[in-house]
């Protein structure tokens, strides 16, 4: 199955740890694929591997059909693959509006960029209301939706979502999953979405990798993975 992206057998080794060994996944365009895993899986090293934040031990990441493992990441981001991190980094001092400013920094296209100001503002209305506070003064939903904000204004083609509910409320969850379909089905973006809360996820992704002690344990359509009882028991009680 070809994919906008495309990972062979993936390696990370930290200080002589192996952090993520053998991971094969696949992304197919315009599809929402989920990783899935308790803390301490490979979840997050995985994605900071495929965009180039941590390196690659072994293993090949194709992107559009090019090999990236070893790009750096600002490189990796101009081609369309974009990382909203765990934990947001926005700039706590600079405005929400500047915040987002940031996502358009390598963009010329004026109009494309104003029609994804205008998308944002209509995806999180409350957004658009708080352009001048100072993004650290946001609680904790609202700075996730800049985050996410800030990574569509970089005109992705591959949305990576890293744990992006993730310490909110259940209603901002919703709103956050909201916006992810919409993301997918309006802009037809690809979406990798790592996540601990498999309902979320579960209610959003079409196929999902269940990583264990940095491997993929399970994969399958949300549907099959839904049904598997070393799935239900780990994750559903």
């Amino acid at each position: 199955m070809n994919g906008i992206l495309e990972v062979n057998n993936l390696t990370v080794v930290y200080e002589k740890s192996v952090a993520v060994s053998d991971i094969s996944l696949t992304v197919p365009e315009g599809r929402i694929v989920t990783i899935i895993g308790a803390n301490g899986a490979g979840k997050s090293t995985t994605l900071n591997a495929i965009v180039g934040l941590v390196p690659v031990a072994a293993g090949s990441i194709t992107y559009q059909g090019h090999d990236i493992a070893g790009k750096k990441t600002q490189d990796i981001v101009l081609d369309g693959l974009v990382l909203v991190p765990e934990g947001r980094e926005l700039f706590p001092h600079m405005s929400v509006l500047n915040n987002l400013r940031l996502g358009t920094t390598r963009r010329t296209d004026k109009d494309g960029i104003e029609e994804d100001f205008e998308y944002v503002y209509s995806l999180f209305p409350k957004i658009k209301q708080r352009l001048k506070q100072k993004a650290g003064t946001l609680s904790g939903g609202e700075q996730q939706m800049v985050a996410i904000a800030r990574g569509i204004m970089a005109s992705p083609k591959l949305l990576c979502l890293d744990e992006p509910s993730l310490g909110l409320a259940p209603v901002v969850i919703e709103q956050i999953g909201i916006a992810i379909r919409d993301l997918n089905e309006k802009k037809g973006l690809s979406i990798l979405l790592v996540e601990q809360n498999v309902h979320l996820a579960f209610s959003i992704a079409d196929y999902c990798y269940a990583l264990q002690v940095g491997r993929v344990a399970i994969q399958g359509s949300v549907d099959e993975i839904r049904q598997d009882e070393a799935v239900k028991t780990a994750y559903f009680g």
